[in-house]
């Protein structure tokens, strides 16, 4: 197995090719662009609740998939535009409850979740005395919010509708209490990294699989540019050409400091086959392929997330796989593994 130096050597020359094929962003040698708004320090940055416009966002209708499935239409001023989102609903509907949000990875679709579709998220929690939220579409977006709308890709103000449109409505429609937690995955794990330490106040718990944490670095920027570019969407609309400092204001190891208090559960593989990557798979070939090599690198993102947060003296519980590809069979196995910590943290079982 590589050293992790050596490691990052390899990934450094192939992060551009590797991320045009999923969605991982990357790490490097901190670039300080220019000295950013601090998160939390009450000017005004791409998303903050100061920059939602003046119409109020608003539920306008809900179509059920089943008696705890959901598919919910958001009226979103900061999209300009109606967003769907599902909800999945405990058995007791009476009780108030805490609220955890999944976001996707970077093939997210129109239609539905991975984490329902390939992690059975449904499954896991139809148990489990919270609402879900599953993001729906957004691909490339790494859900937060551009700074231009993008001819391809559509406005993306998603931090602005995750943070501070989207809450209060499901709390007030669903019995939420307003303790809330984030997870993702690859893309999703990077976004749900940048929303915790841009906002954190909003959450109490989050959980990252197999993603990257350096965006405002040359390689963690190169590879978020390669991952935008593959839904065909212009980089520089997310946050600006090389040198604008909005990268490094969404880095979330320059930012890890405001993950102090916080719960924080972090997973990745090594990139090397593991149980799901056997013969009969059909998508053997691409997942060794593909799946491997980023799944090793983003093993050396977190390493270098856990490094940081354990200079700090910051607490956080990650899961090093000796095995496994970048790939959801692992990721519906984190689920399992993250929930007892999140829910300590969301004071539910």
């Amino acid at each position: 197995m590589l050293s992790r130096r050596e490691a990052w050597r390899w990934f450094s020359g192939v992060a551009v090719t590797a991320a045009l094929l999923a969605g991982a962003a990357g790490v490097g040698a901190p670039r300080v662009i220019a000295e950013p708004d601090r998160p939390g320090t009450g000017s005004s940055q791409p998303g903050d609740p100061t920059t939602v416009p003046s119409a109020s966002p608003e539920i306008e209708r809900i179509v059920p998939i089943n008696d705890r499935r959901l598919r919910v239409f958001v009226r979103s001023p900061a999209m300009g535009r109606s967003v769907e989102v599902q909800v999945l609903l405990p058995r007791d509907q009476a009780r108030s409850r805490p609220t955890v949000y999944m976001l996707d990875g970077r093939s997210a679709n129109a239609d539905s979740n991975n984490w329902t579709e390939l992690g059975h998220a449904d499954r896991f929690f139809a148990d489990k005395d919270v609402n879900v939220v599953l993001t729906v579409g957004g691909p490339a977006s790494f859900y937060t919010d551009w700074q231009r709308t993008d001819p391809v890709l559509g406005t993306n103000k998603w931090e602005t509708f995750l943070t501070a449109e989207l809450p209060p409505l499901i709390d007030a429609e669903f019995h939420g209490n307003g303790r809330d937690a984030v997870m993702g995955v690859s893309m999703g794990a990077e976004a749900a990294m940048m929303l915790m330490v841009r906002r954190p106040a909003r959450y109490s718990a989050v959980a990252a699989h197999s993603g990257c944490f350096s965006m405002g670095t040359d390689a963690g920027q190169a590879q978020a540019r390669a991952v935008v570019a593959t839904y065909l969407g212009q980089p520089d609309n997310m946050f600006g050409p090389h040198d604008d400092p909005d990268w490094l204001a969404h880095d979330v190891i320059e930012h890890a400091e405001a993950l102090r208090g916080k719960t924080i559960y972090l997973s990745v593989g090594s990139g090397l086959p593991g149980e799901y990557d056997v013969p009969g798979n059909p998508d053997l070939p691409s997942i060794i392929a593909f799946g491997g090599p980023l799944e090793a690198g983003t093993n050396v993102c977190t390493h270098r997330l856990t490094d940081r947060l354990a200079a700090l003296g910051i607490p956080a519980t990650a899961h090093f796989r000796a095995t496994g590809t970048h790939s959801w069979p692992y990721w519906a196995d984190e689920l399992t593994l993250s929930w007892p910590t999140i829910a300590g943290a969301l004071g539910t079982s």
